[in-house]
């Protein structure tokens, strides 16, 4: 009897985690929406859903299969064992794995065209992302082992900062790359052409979502309730605090820094969520917004890569401070409660930064030489919306019968 009811406990939980981060990729569409220009709100949209659904399918038939060993194609019968919580782990870890195109969406918006991204979605969720879960949740390849005989302890990510985030914005940073910036962005003369954000109350509420999701993304990831810790719930809070204090600062008060601030800080936690001192997290959280403010303004001003939604300096540069974080703050002489150890996690890191970024490469390479990435230049000047989906977020008029 006590097993049966701490079974579907357990199933219970971790499909509210599910359903969390689920909602999430509303923030995620919302944030993009709020953030590219109007002629291109309804793409943002229709993206995040239908790259969602095109995940689920990828990562069902083959993704988790790369990741855990384990597939679907057994009776519904079996699949309904213990209150189905091998389905709802599914269902959770799904919804990390539907992140990654999510988080590439934004920084190739307002220009690249839907099928190929379709396409691409289906490898990096069936394949390249599984490949570095695997390695890093699941024992695969004996990597873990070895670096703890090499390191004495395993590289540790708790809720993915490497796994989820630095994998999705390095594989972001290539196709951002792959793709080139908009049209007239950075113009012959070296002047610059500013796309201000189409709506800010679209962005914050993109980011609301996204920040009350992530203490399912962050506590969930236990993935059985008797593991469940108020400590990962509370370090995920300082670290929110941290990163929107100093974007605020040092963004000197413009509401897209503030609103991508908490977002910074609550990347860099996953990793170490689990085993930081609040106070650690907190530093963590504020070394994350100040680099999501400093790295953002040097990739659009200085270097010119046309990353709309900064999804690398959010996702990529964060989530493998995040890595390296864990490794500082995890340890007992600051706090923590060990059994981290930084040489671990900086190599961990550093294979999940180099994989996300051949594998970005690779893909959205092969796609560019085979079929093309961008829109043609007419397309993209009328706007993903009405080139794609032929309607206006707001049409302007009613139609005259």
């Amino acid at each position: 009897m006590e097993s049966s009811i701490k079974q579907g406990a357990d199933a219970l939980f971790i499909l509210l985690g599910a359903i969390m981060v689920l909602a999430m990729h509303a923030g995620f569409a919302f944030l993009e929406l709020g953030t590219v220009r109007k002629k291109n709100q309804v793409n943002a949209l229709v993206k995040i859903l239908v790259d969602f659904a095109v995940s689920t399918l990828a990562y069902f038939l083959v993704g988790y299969l790369v990741a855990y060993g384990t597939h679907f194609f057994v009776g519904a019968e079996q699949l309904a064992q213990k209150n189905g919580y091998e389905l709802v782990k599914f269902f959770f870890l799904l919804t990390f794995a539907a992140a990654i195109p999510a988080i590439v969406s934004g920084g190739i918006a307002e220009r690249a065209r839907f099928g190929p991204q379709l396409a691409a979605t289906t490898v990096i969720v069936g394949f390249v992302y599984p490949f570095f879960e695997g390695i890093a949740w699941n024992q695969a390849f004996g990597v873990q082992a070895w670096l703890k005989a090499a390191t004495g302890a395993e590289f540790h990510d708790f809720a993915g900062s490497v796994v989820v985030h630095a994998v999705g914005g390095w594989i972001g940073l290539a196709a951002v790359l792959l793709l080139g910036p908009r049209l007239n962005r950075y113009r012959k003369d070296g002047a610059m052409s500013a796309h201000p954000p189409s709506s800010i109350p679209f962005l914050a509420l993109g980011a609301w979502v996204l920040t009350v999701g992530w203490f399912g993304f962050n506590v969930m990831s236990a993935q059985t309730l008797d593991k469940m810790s108020g400590l990962v719930a509370v370090n995920s809070l300082m670290a929110m605090a941290g990163g929107t204090l100093v974007a605020v600062l040092l963004g000197r008060n413009d509401p897209g820094f503030a609103y991508n601030g908490p977002l910074a800080g609550l990347v860099a936690v996953c990793a170490g969520s689990d085993v930081m001192h609040p106070l650690g997290a907190l530093v963590t959280g504020g070394v994350a917004g100040w680099l999501f403010v400093q790295f953002f303004t040097l990739t659009q001003n200085r270097w010119k890569i046309d990353d709309v939604l900064g999804v690398w300096p959010l996702h990529g540069l964060c989530g493998a401070w995040g890595g390296i974080a864990c490794g500082v703050f995890g340890q007992q002489a600051l706090g923590g409660i060990g059994g981290v150890a930084f040489s671990a996690q900086l190599i961990g890191t550093l294979g999940g930064v180099a994989w996300a970024l051949a594998g970005g490469f690779v893909v959205y390479g092969v796609i560019r030489k085979v079929v093309g990435l961008r829109l043609d230049a007419e397309q993209e000047f009328e706007g993903a919306d009405l080139s794609i989906h032929k309607i206006g977020a707001t049409p302007d008029r009613e139609v005259s019968w």
